[in-house]
């Protein structure tokens, strides 16, 4: 008998949940040992219609908010980090085609297209030559008679062979310079990707992610109707950094779940006697309640003037939304790594039901993704001029 819900959001956490443990779970540790993209959720997530859930009602979707995808992030990357990070990327995607390109009567409907169809969205946003500054471009979109025409080098392309379109950033023109950037729209039948790279990494292998040559011609209403500088402060900069933490929660509350499983096995063999990693147990929770508190403040910041474009583009929010990602990539680390210590040797063991190996090589992913010392540079130059605290 169907569980009966009284709101759209807990329905969608309910899926989710029960996604990531029956579906994602079973098969995360062959999807990181095979660096193979994870089929088998993205199947389910489809068939739950979990894919258009950030897509507002009137074109078919489930009309979910910032909150919600933050919560489902965090319940799948208990389950599978890689699952959790496509899912994430997709919904960015989302969010940016929602927040900046529905007063477009294509983009209108494409998006009940989304809905209906249930595709899958990549992103190629980093590109060869501009030294990780997503915010430049070398690629030039190519206008002629109502089509355009890019070639771009991307040293990652998540998901990208499995993508059913893609939102890739270019100059505006070729007489553009970096910064003037278009984000355009690519579905798959008007792109091809001739593989420049492999994948094979420490952590989140199952993203799929190798390098490839972009090549694509499309008609010049698949270019969002605002500047990517928009599109980038306003929404693609905070959601990627709320969903990415979220996901970052979810691992660490993996590896803390871990290791309480196994200080209760601790206790269970000597009754009436507390482990010596106890204390260590309450030491990582703590730090476990911190990392979610800052995502929930980070998610309720945004949400809270979300609509303001002014408070969007403010250098003290951009500012906080960075720390948000510098803070949350690195207390995943330190949370793993500690829960590794209470688990001992059952947590470093490949074969042990404790093992937080994959959680530990995921966790250190984060920092990589958009680089620290990139985030932390561009925080010191805003800091210089910025009033805010």
């Amino acid at each position: 008998m169907p569980i009966t819900v009284m709101s759209r959001s807990f329905t969608a956490l309910e899926k989710a949940q029960q996604i990531g443990l029956e579906v994602a779970a079973p098969v995360a540790d062959e999807v990181d040992r095979d660096a193979r993209f994870p089929s088998e959720a993205f199947a389910a997530l489809r068939s739950a219609r979990m894919l258009g859930i950030f897509i507002p009602p009137e074109y078919g979707g489930g009309g979910c908010s910032i909150a919600d995808l933050s919560a489902i992030c965090t319940t799948l990357g208990q389950y599978c980090s890689a699952a959790a990070m496509v899912f994430a990327m997709h919904q960015i995607q989302i969010a940016c085609l929602v927040r900046h390109a529905r007063n477009s009567q294509f983009f209108a409907a494409y998006l009940a297209e989304l809905s209906d169809t249930q595709a899958l969205i990549a992103s190629a946003t980093s590109e060869i030559g501009v030294g990780g500054d997503v915010r430049s471009s070398v690629c030039a979109v190519e206008r002629d008679n109502g089509s355009f025409a890019i070639r771009k080098q991307a040293p990652v392309i998540s998901y990208g062979e499995h993508a059913d379109a893609i939102l890739a950033t270019a100059r505006s023109s070729p007489d553009a310079p970096p910064s003037d950037q278009v984000l355009v729209l690519l579905k798959r039948d008007e792109f091809t990707l001739t593989r420049a790279s492999g994948w094979d990494t420490l952590g989140f292998r199952g993203t799929c992610s190798p390098g490839f040559v972009l090549s694509a011609i499309a008609p010049v209403d698949h270019i969002l109707p605002v500047s990517y500088a928009e599109i980038s402060s306003q929404t693609m900069l905070p959601v990627s950094h709320i969903l990415w933490a979220s996901l970052w929660v979810g691992i660490a509350t993996a590896a803390v779940g871990r290791a309480r499983a196994y200080i209760r096995a601790e206790a269970r063999k000597n009754p009436g006697k507390t482990p010596a990693a106890s204390v260590r147990l309450a030491e990582v929770v703590s730090k476990l309640h911190g990392m979610r508190a800052v995502v929930n403040d980070s998610v309720r910041d945004y949400e809270s003037i979300m609509n303001d474009p002014d408070a969007l583009t403010a250098m003290n929010f951009a500012i906080r939304m960075n720390n948000l990602k510098l803070n949350c990539s690195t207390a995943v680390v330190d949370i793993v790594g500690h829960s590794m210590l209470i688990c001992g040797m059952s947590g470093y063991r490949e074969d042990s039901k404790y093992s937080l190996g994959r959680l530990l090589r995921d966790a250190y992913g984060a920092a990589l993704m958009i680089n620290n010392d990139r985030i932390y540079g561009a925080n010191a130059a805003m800091l210089l001029v910025s009033k805010d605290d």
